[in-house]
């Protein structure tokens, strides 16, 4: 895996890193220590101004070389609320029901080892804003930074970031320009019904009966508001009716969520959603009520940035690690970022490895980062800050 030479010395200082913070997960917004180790080895790279506190518990590194762009490179610090359920892995975590199972550690290693090593070449020519976030799962961390001022205090002109993707070639970056990353919203219906004893169901409003028949109704949506050419999720997660055998209940509870990449089909979607449930409501003789929730936006990247993130993958990784991507609908908060400046946010491959190596899909109790692929991601931020920021 070609990589740059002197990412690849201090490899071990990287696993290293990675290990600790795998061992220590902290969750959305309780990233304190993660911060702290952040924001002291920028120092200790000898950063020109390191500040914590973004967003919460976010850190910001800068170092600043002569006269060029600021541009922002981007990764994430927060956990996940699962537990670990391999007890034989060496750093495995050491808090019951918290782990990073979504590779966040990884991320963080990867953009610690580029700011080490463009600390210590300063080979470009401008200002490189590191950003750290917090609180990418489910709690907008980067919404919470960019209220807190970040890009007021460092305008940067473009930002990037990459995720791990199992399944993706280890050390392969995929990019591409336009939606890569989807919608993700959520909804709670509530079915008012009239409870009865379950052997005279006539006496009753029966919810479960008529929340069964809107799950059903909301499953055929895609096919009925979604034109064939976009993309649109409806998935129904949860059905809440009832705790015992005998008794038709007064409520059901169901939930669920709505992806999407066109915010005017996301709109029709939610106008049909409550279509639905007027006509099931009034079938039925109960009443339904809707709470919608705006959950993260499209991750859409700016097509310019987008060429420049898969030109640098290609000229340090080769070609045939630099690879397109296909949209995909999870939801990732760095679509706040890209609503406020232009930008990429790409994936890099940890591998198909076994279940045994951690090479499982993400949100897996069994997960781990591939340590192997850490230098290939440093060596990609790092020079994708040389390339932005070119010296004269």
């Amino acid at each position: 895996m070609p990589v740059i030479n002197r990412i690849a010395g201090f490899r071990d200082d990287l696993v290293a890193w990675r290990h600790d913070i795998h061992m220590h997960p902290e969750l959305a917004f309780e990233e304190h220590r993660t911060a702290k180790v952040v924001a002291d080895r920028l120092r200790d790279f000898g950063f020109d101004e390191v500040v914590e506190g973004i967003g919460g518990t976010g850190v910001v590194g800068v170092l600043r070389q002569g006269d060029g762009p600021m541009i922002g490179l981007r990764a994430d610090m927060d956990a996940l609320p699962i537990t670990e359920t391999v007890p034989d892995r060496a750093h495995r975590s050491r808090h019951d029901g918290v782990m990073h199972a979504c590779g966040h550690d990884g991320h963080t290693a990867m953009l610690l080892g580029a700011a080490r090593y463009l600390a210590e070449t300063r080979r470009f020519a401008g200002t490189l804003v590191f950003l750290f976030q917090p609180a990418e799962e489910g709690r907008a961390g980067a919404r919470a930074m960019i209220e807190d001022g970040v890009f007021d205090r460092w305008p940067v002109e473009s930002v990037f970031g990459v995720h791990n993707l199992p399944g993706l070639p280890a050390g392969a970056i995929a990019v591409s320009p336009g939606p890569v990353m989807a919608a993700a919203d959520r909804f709670t219906i509530t079915v008012q019904g009239k409870g009865a004893h379950a052997a005279a169901p006539h006496l009753g409003r029966d919810p479960v009966v008529a929340g069964a028949a809107l799950v059903q109704a909301l499953q055929q949506l895609v096919s009925r508001v979604c034109p064939p050419h976009e993309t649109l999720v409806v998935s129904v997660t949860e059905f809440h009716a009832g705790d015992t055998f005998n008794v038709i209940p007064d409520t059901a509870r169901l939930g669920g969520t709505v992806r999407y990449f066109d915010k005017a089909l996301g709109e029709e979607t939610i106008a049909s959603i409550r279509r639905v449930m007027d006509g099931i409501a009034s079938a039925h003789g109960v009443t339904m009520s809707l709470d919608y929730q705006y959950g993260y936006p499209p991750t859409v990247n700016s097509a310019a940035e987008a060429e420049a993130a898969r030109r640098v993958a290609a000229e340090t990784l080769g070609e045939d690690k630099a690879l397109p991507q296909a949209p995909v609908m999870f939801a990732e908060d760095f679509s706040f970022f890209l609503q406020e400046k232009p930008g990429a946010y790409g994936f890099i491959g940890n591998g198909e490895g076994s279940p045994e190596l951690g090479c499982v899909g993400l949100h897996n109790p069994r997960y781990d980062f591939n340590d192997e692929i850490l230098t290939a991601g440093a060596s990609f931020f790092a020079r994708l800050a040389e390339t932005l920021c070119p010296q004269g």
